[in-house]
């Protein structure tokens, strides 16, 4: 019997041959798993109506942990059209799997190394080494929106705020609202996340990045916990603030100076990809989703369908999302032993993908890092 029960989510397009590329590394460096494949993403979705199928949530739940490959996400009205012929016409709404994994298993915080492989010629510089910690549960991809707004919405609105009051003669059809919802136990855990692992590895500060001098709520909730919670508990750590837009300009021209960065879903989403394009870009960027008992760890890159067959998108991102779940399952001696065989690769350059200017494959990779283990 297997030490391990993984639940093995290839999803779509790419996201079937770069899980097919880890599975190669994994095999290699001896993990001790029985992997059990699972239905998730767009195929479902147009057959079933449902990108994350019962059976799946089934799996999750009796399994260590997952692996996850990448999903194909469309608009509203393209995913409708999308839809098998008796699901049509049926009030059916898609919503993205990954993000519904996420909530489902109060996988509360996402962290996203990026760390520059010296000899990666993509580097924006060589010595960038950031950890991005977002909240993974709420602020604006909780899904509770509205189109078009009902009348009562509107008046339930305007009763508790006067700045509604400018909406009230904009028919409901031409009205459009999302929800940014915090709440300070959230805040909390995501923030307790980025300074234990700033405490635990030596990093000197955390960086909250938000943006309350203008979203004050939700925003000004975030910063007003990060203080507290340095003050009273991570006083050795030293707290840094910054909006996100500044953060979006200080990533690019002083990268070096931050370490561990910490923000809500939306603006983590978008300081992450930033983070991963400095450092090669999202064939190198992974990301751990984690709740208090279970994980699911995945590249951050999309399905790409126009590469889908052709076996040559870069893997990296996938091998490394494998290793973070090797270490999450607590083989630490194994999961260095991939990281080593990676930067090796990188640093020796023989073998390239096409986004660092080589002509091997997806495959090719991962059999050469392979054969540094």
């Amino acid at each position: 019997m297997a030490k391990y029960k993984i639940a093995w989510l290839p999803g779509d397009g790419v996201g079937n041959e770069v899980m097919e590329a880890a599975r190669i590394v994994l095999d290699k460096v001896g993990l001790d798993a029985e992997y059990i494949h699972g239905d998730i993403g767009w195929e479902f979705w147009k057959s079933e109506a449902n990108p994350l199928p019962d059976r799946t949530i089934e799996l999750l739940r009796n399994t260590d942990c997952a692996l996850f490959g990448a999903i194909t996400s469309k608009p509203k009205e393209e995913a409708e059209k999308e839809l098998a012929p008796e699901h049509q016409g049926q009030g059916k709404i898609y919503s993205s799997p990954i993000v519904g994994m996420r909530q489902l298993l109060n996988l509360h915080t996402n962290m996203r190394p990026c760390t520059a492989f010296s000899g990666n010629p993509l580097n924006f510089r060589d010595d960038i080494d950031q950890v991005v910690f977002r909240e993974n549960t709420e602020g604006l991809y909780v899904g509770i929106e509205w189109h078009p707004v009902p009348e009562d919405l509107k008046g339930a609105l305007a009763s508790h705020h006067p700045k509604m009051a400018r909406f009230m003669d904009t028919p409901g059809d031409d009205l459009a609202i999302s929800t940014r919802i915090f709440t300070r136990k959230g805040c909390q855990t995501i923030l307790r996340s980025a300074f234990e692992y700033a405490k635990k590895t030596g990093r000197q500060n955390v960086t909250v990045v938000e943006k309350p001098n203008v979203i004050r709520e939700t925003s000004g909730l975030m910063v007003r916990e990060a203080r507290k919670m340095q003050a009273e508990e991570y006083p050795d750590i030293e707290l840094w603030e910054t909006n996100v837009d500044a953060m979006a300009m200080w990533m690019v021209k002083n990268p070096q100076n931050y370490s561990v960065l910490v923000s809500s879903n939306m603006f983590g989403d978008i300081i992450s990809d930033l983070a991963a394009q400095l450092v090669g870009g999202l064939g190198f960027a992974s990301a751990a989703n984690l709740g208090d008992n279970y994980g699911v760890f995945e590249p951050t890159h999309g399905s790409a369908p126009k590469y889908y067959g052709q076996y040559k998108v870069n893997p990296i991102a996938m091998i490394l999302a494998a290793r973070l779940m090797v270490e999450w399952l607590g083989e630490k001696e194994m999961a260095e032993k991939i990281l080593k065989a990676v930067a090796e690769v990188i640093a020796e350059g023989k073998v390239r993908t096409y986004d660092m200017g080589g002509s091997d494959g997806t495959l090719d990779m991962a059999n050469e890092i392979a054969s540094k283990l």
